[in-house]
């Protein structure tokens, strides 16, 4: 996947806010806001890799990349969470 210097931005912008709904939506299994954001903006760039190499398409465009970057954030919050608790 080649990312250009728009899709990067849009990536991290998104990456933010997904990070930060990721953490209200965990509650309790959040960084901190900080936190949260870095742990946010990982998950946008797996999901943006990962969902479409497994053939996941959530509608298009912007719509699609707040979808991967909440979800992957989401996800990563909570295997995160899961492997301090170990």
């Amino acid at each position: 996947m080649e990312l250009s210097a728009h899709s990067l931005i849009v990536i991290l912008v998104i990456g933010i806010v997904a990070g930060w709904l990721a953490g209200k939506v965990v509650r309790g299994g959040g960084f901190g806001l900080l936190g949260d954001l870095v742990v946010g903006i990982a998950g946008a760039f797996i999901a943006s890799w990962l969902f479409p190499k497994f053939g996941v398409h959530i509608g298009t465009g912007i719509g699609e990349e707040i979808v991967y970057a909440m979800l992957g954030a989401i996800i990563l919050l909570l295997v995160v969470r899961l492997i301090r608790r170990v």
